[in-house]
């Protein structure tokens, strides 16, 4: 059977509990943890929050897994709540779902990305031109 990208994308969302910008932002306030998976010249293009810990997309696992040698000091257990966040919400699915696989149970991501979250007026530094979100 094959299946398509939006047929891996509704899996990997269908084990989320994703959080609109606002209620990640609020999430920070509980101590969740802020994830930019953005390369660096989409967050010079777009912006940056603040708030967020930068971690491209390729080493995710290997900072985040509490188990690896190569984990960054944040990543104390797999109880940590791990936010998600790239452009627009797609690729931030497909990597909270890689996190809840390797046991950080909640993990998860925002809706509509970057560009949702700077729509939502939330805190943002270098924010360029955006244009609309679609997740």
């Amino acid at each position: 059977m094959t299946r398509t990208i939006d047929d891996v994308l509704a899996e990997a969302r269908a084990g989320l509990v994703r959080l609109s910008p606002r209620e990640a932002w609020a999430a920070l306030d509980r101590g969740a943890l802020l994830v930019d998976i953005r390369p660096a010249a989409q967050r010079a293009a777009e912006g940056e929050v603040p708030q967020a810990v930068v971690i491209e997309r390729n080493v995710l696992e290997w900072r985040l897994d509490p188990a690896s040698a190569h984990r960054i000091a944040a990543a104390t257990g797999y109880d940590l709540h791990v936010v998600v966040l790239c452009s627009e919400g797609y690729t931030s699915s497909l990597a909270a779902a890689a996190l809840a696989d390797l046991g950080l149970h909640r993990a998860t991501d925002v809706v509509g990305g970057f560009h949702a979250w700077a729509r939502a007026g939330l805190p943002t530094t270098g924010r360029g031109p955006l244009v609309g979100a679609h997740a």
